[in-house]
Parts: C-alpha cells; structure tokens; sequence
C-alpha cells in the first residue's frame, strides 16, 4: 500500500478572525500543494481544514502519515 506523507497548518489573524490553511502531500519524487482561507474563523478550525482537504485530495486508499 502505497504511503502518503501530509504535513499541515493552519493560523488566523485573531481568534476569531481571517485565516488561512495549507497541506503539502508527498509520496517519493512527487508533491502536491493545497491551501485555502477564511475571512472569519478560528485557527483550530484552519488546522483542521488543512488536514481534511489534505486527505480529501487523495484518489485510492493509501497509508498516511499527518504532520500537523
């Protein structure tokens, strides 16, 4: 089974506040990076958004290993 490794963060301006989020997806020579933001959120809520479209992103069933 292949293995993906998934690091992740998330931080805002405030709490509440603007913030943002980004995962990076790596698996050997390939990499594929994701972010997104929010005008008016928390950051426990970027950190978990960076996690589940980090693994939203994946197309097969793989092991992953999350950094966060």
């Amino acid at each position: 089974m292949k293995t993906i490794i998934l690091y992740t963060d998330g931080a805002c301006s405030g709490n509440p506040g603007p913030g943002g989020w980004a995962a990076l997806l790596m698996h050997g020579d390939h990499e594929k990076m994701l972010s997104g933001a929010d005008p008016d959120t928390t950051n426990n809520r970027m950190e978990m958004m960076a996690v589940i479209e980090g693994l939203r992103a994946l197309q097969e069933p793989c092991l992953v290993r999350v950094h966060s």
